[in-house]
């Protein structure tokens, strides 16, 4: 029998992401601490943060297949967090104007039970358009994306912010890629597609 599996998050996306494969499964928010570490690349910075979500809840959920990620945008080669306040997410949305930017997703698979973990990052990379301030300030007001990192939600109005998307899954962009997520699972010895109800 296969364990039961949690989304480790407390994203409403991610899970309507999840919900897509047709797996049965619960969802629970980790409470770590998210500060990227001195000399961290960002790409180790999303891989831990990934697994580390996902060991935060093995003590509650002892005896299950649990699923971390975590997502970061990368600037200049420097990771660009959540920007919390409007006016740092218009500083943001200005400083990517015309640009290609590179987000990462980091993706975790642990099994609380055998400590067993399988882990990837998925890189996907948007070209931003140049837009003016009001349609900036417009856009953050209707979104509020503070907690997005990147300053962006593209399930929503975000998408009026690219002129190209370039990526092997889009749903990275939305902080879980499905197409890696399936990966994994098969890597770990189980079928999405046979586990589907």
């Amino acid at each position: 029998m296969t364990l039961p599996l949690v989304l480790a998050s407390g994203s409403r996306y991610r899970a309507a992401l999840l919900k897509q494969l047709q797996l049965e499964f619960s969802q629970a928010s980790p409470d770590i601490d998210e500060t990227p570490l001195r000399e961290e690349t960002a790409e180790d910075y999303v891989n831990r943060l990934a697994a580390e979500k996902a060991r935060a809840l093995s003590t509650v959920y002892p005896s299950h297949w649990i699923i971390g990620s975590d997502q970061t945008c990368l600037l200049d080669g420097k990771i660009t967090g959540k920007p919390g306040t409007s006016e740092k997410a218009l500083e943001q949305l200005r400083s990517v104007q015309g640009r290609r930017v590179t987000f990462l997703t980091g993706l975790c698979l642990y099994n609380s039970q055998t400590g067993a973990q399988y882990q990837m990052v998925e890189p996907f990379h948007v070209h931003f358009r140049t837009l003016t301030d009001e349609e900036l300030r417009h856009y953050i007001n209707i979104e509020q994306p503070l907690d997005c990192a990147g300053s962006f939600k593209v399930e929503g109005l975000g998408i009026n912010l690219f002129s190209a998307l370039e990526g092997r899954d889009a749903n990275s962009l939305i902080g879980l890629p499905l197409i890696g997520l399936c990966d994994l699972m098969r890597q770990a010895g189980l079928n999405p597609l046979l586990l589907a109800r």
